[in-house]
C-alpha cells in the first residue's frame, strides 16, 4: 500500500459510523454469499428488526435506510446493511499499519479482518467465516464501530462485545483482557434453532461458531492438523501384519466450505486417496485455486474409474466430486468399492439453513426450497440422511471405518430416523473423540494450540516453525512412553508445514502440544522476540476444540462417561480463568460444531511482545487454560487424564487436584441387589 492507501485506509477505520451515508453497492456475486433465510418474523417482529437496526445511525439516515434495510430483511432473512461494507480490500495486515494507542488491539484488528478476508471467510459479505453461520457480526455497522473503539482503546479499557454488537469501552487495567466476547449466550429453554433464526434476524444475538465470533479463525489450516491425525489414527487401525502403511487406502467424506474444507489437504498429508464430495461449486473453485484439493471431478462415471486408478498407484491424491455426497456414497455401495475410511463434515448443526444440501435437488433448488418451503425442505434433508446412513452402513458392514467428525451429522441423522442406533440407544458409530482424540490426546493436554506472526512476514513465521520443532525435540528427549507417539507425530507435523503449503490469509501455525510445550514454545517465542530475531509481536491462541475450551457431548465432551458430559462448567471456568491470569481477549459461545443448545464453548486470544510481562502471562494462563480440562477429564476416572494430572503436580507446585477414587463393581453390585 502507498502513503496515501494507508492513511486513507487509517482514517476509515477510525470514522466509525460514517457522517455521510455512502453510495448503494450493487451484490458482488464473485463471492459465496449466504443462502436465503426463512421468513420467521411476525409483522410485529420485523417492526422491531428495523427499529434495532437503525438505532445505529443518526435520525437523519432513518428515512432513506428504513426501505433498505426493509428489503435486505426480507430477500434475504437478514439485515446485513450491505451499503457499509468497506470499500478497502479485507485481509491481515502487519499490525504497525492499524491505527491504535493499544499494541494488543492493533492485534485484534488483524485478527478480526483476517477472519473477513475473502480468502478465509465462506460467506465474507455476510461476515460469515466459516461453518454457513458462524459470524464475526451481525452487520457492517458492528464492524465500522469495533475498529472504531479498537483504534481509541488504551490499555486501561476494555472492549465489550454482546454477539457481535460493541456495548462499548470500559475503563479497566493493564492486566484486564482488552476485550471480553459472548456469543450467542442466551436462557437455555430458547436455544432451538428456530429460536437462532428468530433473534438473529431481530439482530440481538449470533452464532459465532468456534473460532469465528472470537477472532481465532486462521483459514483451512486450523483444522488441518487435528484433521491429519485424525485420519493418520484412523488409518492405524486399518493396518494389519501384512499392511503397515496408508498408501492406496481410501478415505471418503463431504464438505469443502470452511473446516471441513481441510479434509484434502490432511489426506495428502496423511498419504491417502480422498474423496470430498461438495455441492457449492464456488467453494470446490477456492479450495482448487489454493491448491487444496488436487482434481476435481463432476461426474461419477469418471470419478469412481479414477478412484480405482488412484489406489492401485499408491500415491496419496486428493479428489472434489462436485455433487451431492449421498450420490456417491450410494454408487461406492452399489459397485462393492471397498472404502477404508468415512465421515462426514456438512455443517449439520445447521441443517435447514444452508448445512447440508439433501440428494435430488440442485444447489439454487435448495437454496430456494430452504427460504420459500422450509417444511419440504426438511423432509428432504431427512430423506437424504436416511439415504445416506443406508449406504454408510452398507459399506461399514464391508470394513470400512466410520467416524463421526461431531458435526451433529450422527445427531440429526438419528432425527431422521436414520438406521444409526444400536440396540443399547447409543449411536452406532464413534465420534472421532471417543475414538482417537479424547483418549490419545485431549485426555493428555494435546490440543490445537496455534499462533499468528503480527509482522505479517512468511520469514517470522519460519524461524517460530523452527523454535516449536526445536523445543518439542528437548521435551521428547526425557517424555514417558505414553505421550511418545503424539509428539514424534507433531515434531513431524511441524517440520513439514512450510512445505506443505499451510497458509491461507495470516502467517500462522497450529500444532498440537500440551501444557508443557504450549508454555516452553510461547516463552520461546517470547524471548526471539525479545533478542529480535522475531521482527513483531505473535498472538498466541487455539481452537476452542480443545482439552478444556468446549462442552459437547456429542463432540469435545464425548468420551467422559461420569454423566457429566451435558455440564459446561468446564467452558464457563475456562474462560473466567483466562481472563484473570493474563489473556488479551477471552469469548464464550452458546453453539459451535455441533450447534446452538448442544454446547458451550470457550476461547482466548493472548498478544505476546518480548516483555517480562508477557512471560508471566504465558507461565500462568496457559498453565490453567490445558490443566482444568485435565483436571475435569481425571474426575471422570479417564486413566490417561490421571497419569496427566499427576505428572502435572508433579511438576508444578502450588497445584492440588482432586483425584477419584475406584469403587469396585462387586460393591455395587452387592449395594444394588
Amino acid at each position: 500500500m502507498t502513503v496515501s492507501e494507508t492513511s486513507d485506509f487509517q482514517a476509515q477505520l477510525k470514522q466509525g459510523i460514517p457522517d455521510v451515508l455512502p453510495p448503494v453497492r450493487p451484490r458482488d456475486e464473485s463471492v459465496s454469499h449466504a443462502p436465503r433465510r426463512k421468513q420467521i418474523l411476525t409483522p410485529e417482529e420485523e417492526r422491531l428488526a428495523l427499529r434495532n437496526a437503525l438505532r445505529y445511525f443518526p435520525q437523519k439516515f432513518h428515512a432513506e435506510l428504513a426501505p433498505e434495510f426493509v428489503n435486505e430483511l426480507r430477500t434475504y432473512g437478514r439485515i446485513y446493511m450491505y451499503r457499509f461494507r468497506p470499500d478497502y480490500k479485507m485481509y491481515a495486515r502487519p499490525v504497525e499499519m492499524y491505527p491504535a494507542k493499544s499494541q494488543q488491539a492493533a492485534a485484534i484488528m488483524m485478527m478480526i479482518q483476517n477472519n473477513l478476508d475473502p480468502a478465509v471467510a465462506q460467506h465474507p459479505h455476510e461476515l460469515i467465516t466459516y461453518g454457513g453461520n458462524g459470524a464475526v457480526f451481525q452487520n457492517w455497522a458492528q464492524y465500522l464501530l469495533v475498529m472504531k473503539y479498537l483504534s481509541e482503546m488504551t490499555d486501561e479499557q476494555t472492549l465489550v462485545m454482546y454477539s457481535g454488537h460493541p456495548l462499548g469501552l470500559f475503563p479497566s487495567h493493564k492486566e484486564a483482557p482488552r476485550v471480553v466476547v459472548t456469543n450467542g449466550m442466551v436462557i437455555p429453554n430458547h436455544s432451538k434453532p428456530d429460536d437462532w433464526e428468530r433473534m438473529n434476524a431481530l439482530g440481538v444475538s449470533q452464532y459465532g461458531q468456534m473460532t469465528a465470533g472470537s477472532y481465532m479463525y486462521i483459514g483451512p489450516q486450523g483444522i488441518v492438523h487435528g484433521t491429519t491425525i485424525t485420519v493418520l489414527n484412523a488409518a492405524r487401525r486399518r493396518f494389519t501384519e501384512s499392511r503397515r502403511s496408508t498408501s492406496g487406502m481410501l478415505f471418503v467424506s463431504s464438505g469443502l466450505g470452511g473446516m471441513s474444507g481441510a479434509q484434502p489437504k490432511a489426506g495428502n498429508i496423511a498419504g491417502v486417496v480422498s474423496v470430498v464430495a461438495e455441492i457449492n461449486p464456488k467453494a470446490v473453485e477456492k479450495r482448487h485455486a489454493q491448491g487444496w484439493v488436487d482434481e476435481v471431478h463432476d461426474s461419477l462415471d469418471e470419478l469412481i474409474p479414477r478412484i480405482r486408478e488412484a489406489r492401485a498407484a499408491g500415491k496419496a491424491v486428493s479428489m472434489a466430486y462436485l455433487g451431492n455426497i449421498v450420490d456417491l456414497w450410494e454408487r461406492l455401495a452399489a459397485e462393492g468399492e471397498s472404502v477404508d475410511l468415512g465421515s462426514d463434515q456438512t455443517s449439520l448443526h445447521n441443517p435447514w439453513a444452508g448445512g447440508y444440501y439433501p440428494a435430488g435437488l440442485t444447489f439454487e433448488e435448495s437454496n430456494a426450497m430452504m427460504a420459500d418451503n422450509p417444511e419440504e425442505f426438511r423432509n428432504r434433508v431427512q430423506d437424504s440422511l436416511r439415504r445416506q446412513i443406508a449406504a454408510i452402513n452398507k459399506l461399514t458392514d464391508a470394513g470400512m471405518y466410520f467416524f463421526d467428525y461431531g458435526n451433529a451429522f450422527l445427531l440429526e441423522a438419528s432425527r431422521a430416523g436414520a438406521d444409526v442406533m444400536k440396540a443399547d440407544g447409543e449411536f452406532r458409530y464413534p465420534s472421532y473423540v471417543q475414538d482417537i482424540m479424547g483418549p490419545l490426546f485431549f485426555d493428555y493436554g494435546f490440543g490445537p494450540f496455534r499462533w499468528v506472526c503480527a509482522s505479517g512476514t512468511p520469514e517470522d513465521l519460519a524461524v517460530t516453525d523452527r523454535i516449536a520443532a526445536e523445543v518439542l525435540e528437548e521435551i521428547a528427549k526425557t517424555a514417558p512412553e505414553d505421550i511418545r507417539g503424539q509428539l514424534d507425530d507433531n515434531i513431524h507435523w511441524i517440520k513439514s508445514a512450510a512445505e506443505n503449503h499451510l497458509v491461507v490469509g495470516s502467517q500462522a501455525r497450529i500444532l498440537y502440544a500440551d501444557a508443557e510445550g504450549r508454555a516452553k514454545i510461547a516463552l520461546a517465542f517470547n524471548e526471539a522476540i525479545r533478542r529480535g530475531e522475531l521482527s513483531g509481536p505473535v498472538v498466541l491462541g487455539r481452537d476452542h476444540h480443545d482439552v478444556s475450551g468446549t462442552d459437547s457431548p456429542y463432540r469435545e465432551t464425548s468420551n467422559i462417561y461420569d454423566g457429566s458430559s451435558f455440564c459446561a462448567d468446564m467452558a464457563v471456568h475456562n474462560v473466567i480463568g483466562d481472563s484473570f491470569r493474563g489473556a488479551t481477549w477471552v469469548s464464550l459461545h452458546n453453539g459451535g460444531g455441533v450447534g446452538w443448545g448442544e454446547v458451550v464453548n470457550g476461547g482466548f486470544g493472548m498478544v505476546i511482545d518480548g516483555s517480562p510481562e508477557s512471560d508471566t502471562r504465558i507461565s500462568r494462563m496457559l498453565l490453567w487454560d490445558v490443566n482444568n480440562g485435565i483436571a475435569r477429564r481425571s474426575w471422570a476416572r479417564n486413566s490417561g487424564a490421571i497419569d496427566a494430572i499427576r505428572r502435572e503436580m508433579d511438576r508444578t507446585p502450588g497445584m492440588t487436584v482432586t483425584l477419584p477414587n475406584f469403587a469396585d463393581d462387586s460393591v455395587l453390585d452387592n449395594a444394588l441387589a
